[in-house]
């Protein structure tokens, strides 16, 4: 009942919400005529990817939407342990935290994750222009795997979808799929620098359960679990990451909070001249 009532709410809300939005085509972008524009009707359902996205965006922000997600979500402070598997089969653990100071738009967020493992710890630090690495506060280049997992969080995470919008992505509902007795809109999202992200999102609870993407020939799938609200938003504590079916990365969430005073100079490269 509760998710009916949230649905029914959801959707008077999206109405609104996509009736404004003359400047988007039924798939993506921007347009020019306002004749375009599209209003949400309750009996034809979700049609195009715009609309799914912006569904979306409203379970994950608990009805607040994009101004709620801006105001809670300033910075992020995420902890908890990635476990990740080789290649030969073995695996290690490592503890983690990661913190974020949110932008405009994802190329200029600042991104800090903290590893520590039995035998060492650093950072991957993403400053809004490019990735370094610290340890015991000195820079070091990090291998290209590492560089790629860390920028793979961040362009194909779960914020391609819900910052489409603020990140000029070009939004596409591909189909409907049913998976295992459940049905989910498969939704393409396209960024700016042709990074393309594929969304299984619920359509019961418009929850995005998978997603697809591919780098340099391997074929990625990232699972979500255990969806639980954080400060009024939703998140999903776990994830499992797959490349071409073999799974890489388990990573759990032990606490998340948001819209804490971050030291801005955590994101700093020590090595940049000061003008």
């Amino acid at each position: 009942m509760r998710f009916k009532i949230f649905t029914f709410t959801a959707v008077l809300l999206l109405s609104g919400v996509l009736a404004v939005s003359a400047q988007e085509t039924a798939d993506t972008k921007e347009v020019k005529d306002e004749n375009v524009a599209e209003k949400f009707d309750t009996k034809k359902g979700l049609t195009n990817g715009v609309q799914v996205a912006e569904f979306a965006i409203l379970v994950y922000s608990n009805i607040g939407g994009r101004p709620a997600l801006s105001q809670i979500r300033k910075t992020t402070i995420e902890i908890g342990k990635i476990k990740s598997t080789n290649p030969d089969g073995t695996s290690v653990t490592s503890e983690y935290d990661q913190r974020i100071e949110r932008a405009e738009n994802l190329e200029k967020e600042k991104v800090r994750l903290n590893q520590r493992f039995p035998d060492a710890e650093y950072a991957l630090v993403y400053n809004g222009n490019k990735v370094f690495g610290l340890y015991n506060n000195s820079v070091f280049t990090p291998r290209e795997d590492a560089v790629s997992s860390f920028e793979s969080r961040i362009w194909h995470g779960l914020e391609a979808l819900l910052r489409y919008k603020e990140n000029g992505a070009e939004v596409k509902l591909e189909k409907e799929e049913t998976i295992l007795g459940v049905t989910f809109y498969v939704v393409s999202v396209t960024d700016k620098a042709n990074r393309k992200t594929t969304f299984y999102i619920s359509k019961k609870s418009f929850r995005v359960m998978m997603l697809e993407y591919e780098e340099n020939g391997i074929k990625y799938k990232r699972k979500f679990y255990d969806h639980n609200l954080a400060q009024g938003t939703l998140v999903p504590y776990r994830s499992v990451l797959w490349a071409d079916g073999k799974i890489v990365e388990e990573k759990d969430i032990s606490t998340i909070a948001f819209g804490q005073t971050l030291n801005d100079g955590i994101f700093d490269d020590p090595t940049a001249s000061t003008p």
